[in-house]
């Protein structure tokens, strides 16, 4: 990609996710994810209601006039993204990939933490661990991130999500909010590693798709090949019992990964191509 039209598509990135972020999140970002705890911010005079435990009797003794104890929550917190780069997030047959659906994904959950003070990172994943920033503060960090993720191109195709799991989960020592975002095409047991990151993180995965991972059209015999493996078979799209099982196995797959997620706790939202990607997030911090 040239430079002026990636220059040109971080800049459109950026203005719709202002717009998204000012108008939609900066309500439900803040409500959906709680700070650390909460902290001593002041002391003032008490007023009918207030809670008996809350006076401070030092002043008040001092005064000879009832205080309470203010306290207020402590907001900072650390944004992660676990994202899956391997070579099936560039799959798309409508007017957006996965990758461009992801691409937006970050950049409207970065921006929403930028607004409220947040640190942000990310680890970007194959079947290995590709790239790793830090978290940190500011707007020119977040534009790196992105600007990483839409020209890089990956050194390895496949997709091992635990690998990058268990990287984060050595590295990554403090709490964090932690958005992974994959197809979650991957024959490792990575459901495993996402329970073990959510012990310690606030883990939130979120399912990129395509309709046709789960729509055969009637092509006749389609030569069909595996983005990572490499690997190729002939389907005939014209059969209808082919195009239902096809159907059947993928919803099959899907279901049981969002089963195995919410029976994790692990909050999670699908994401796809075809439709508005921003109504699932939002149901999802509201239900939060």
């Amino acid at each position: 990609m040239e430079i002026n039209e990636l220059l040109k598509k971080i800049h459109q990135l950026e203005i719709k996710s202002k717009g998204l972020t000012k108008h939609i999140f900066s309500g439900e970002y803040h409500s959906a994810f709680k700070g650390r705890g909460m902290t001593f911010s002041e002391v003032r005079n008490y007023q009918f209601g207030d809670e008996v435990r809350t006076i401070d009797w030092n002043v008040t003794a001092r005064f000879n006039d009832p205080f309470v104890k203010v306290f207020e929550e402590e907001r900072e917190l650390t944004v992660m993204f676990i994202i899956d780069i391997s070579a099936s997030e560039n799959f798309g047959t409508q007017t957006k990939s996965k990758k461009d659906i992801l691409l937006e994904t970050v950049a409207t959950l970065a921006f929403s933490a930028l607004s409220n003070n947040d640190k942000v990172g990310a680890l970007l994943i194959t079947d290995q661990v590709e790239r790793y920033f830090p978290p940190k503060k500011g707007r020119k960090h977040v534009l790196h991130i992105l600007r990483e993720l839409i020209q890089m191109k990956p050194q390895h195709k496949g997709t091992n999500l635990e690998n990058g799991f268990k990287f984060f989960n050595n590295i990554e020592k403090k709490r964090t909010i932690c958005f992974v975002i994959s197809d979650f095409l991957d024959d490792s047991t990575f459901v495993d590693g996402l329970k073990l990151i959510n012990r310690r993180h606030d883990v939130i995965a979120l399912k990129l798709e395509d309709p046709s991972e789960y729509q055969l059209p009637k092509m006749g015999f389609v030569k069909m090949k595996n983005a990572e493996s490499g690997t190729t078979t002939w389907v005939n799209t014209n059969d209808e019992k082919v195009r239902v099982a096809y159907r059947d196995d993928y919803i099959e797959q899907r279901d049981k990964l969002l089963l195995s997620l919410d029976k994790s706790g692990i909050s999670n939202a699908v994401l796809n191509t075809e439709s508005d990607h921003i109504l699932p997030l939002i149901n999802l911090f509201r239900n939060r």
